[in-house]
């Protein structure tokens, strides 16, 4: 298993490689993600944060069907989505599992103690967010319902 977050390289929507290295000295912000969930609109509130903060804070997005089958789409029609639909620009990996048996390697590592070093999390529902500091750091989980542009989310961010 993966030790740093540094280490991890992921298939972007794109096909394109999605090199976590490339993120040192800038804190990450890791959300899945869904095209048909009540919190899908977050996408808007993610491509602000981005924008505003792009200079000391990445975001990936992380497409994943697992709850309520609400990302069926292909790789191809969530990029449309995403872009159509939000604007978005921030990188997005391509979809995967992030519960389960066949749960990501990168989920792996954000949801057990033994990887983070920080705490044991299960992914509860879409657009669960991790917080990773700019030394590769996981400090903070939140909750789908934690907005982007949340007095909690952005002060973790501001730290």
């Amino acid at each position: 298993m993966h030790k740093s977050i540094y280490e991890f390289k992921v298939e972007a929507l794109d096909g394109s490689t999605i090199d976590f290295a490339d993120f040192k000295g800038k804190k990450i912000l890791i959300v899945n993600t869904a095209s048909k969930c009540g919190y899908t609109p977050q996408y808007e509130g993610l491509e602000a944060l981005y924008e505003q903060h792009k200079d000391n804070l990445v975001i990936v997005g992380f497409p994943s069907n697992n709850f309520g089958f609400q990302e069926p789409g292909s790789n191809e029609d969530i990029a449309e989505f995403c872009k159509k639909n939000y604007g978005v620009t921030f990188p997005m990996a391509a979809k995967i599992n992030v519960k389960g048996k066949k749960m990501a390697p990168i989920y792996h590592w954000l949801t057990k103690k033994e990887y983070n070093k920080y705490e044991d999390s299960s992914v509860k529902w879409n657009f669960q967010k991790y917080l990773i500091d700019e030394n590769g750091n996981l400090i903070g989980v939140f909750g789908s319902k934690v907005k982007p542009d949340s007095e909690e989310l952005l002060s973790a961010i501001g730290k």
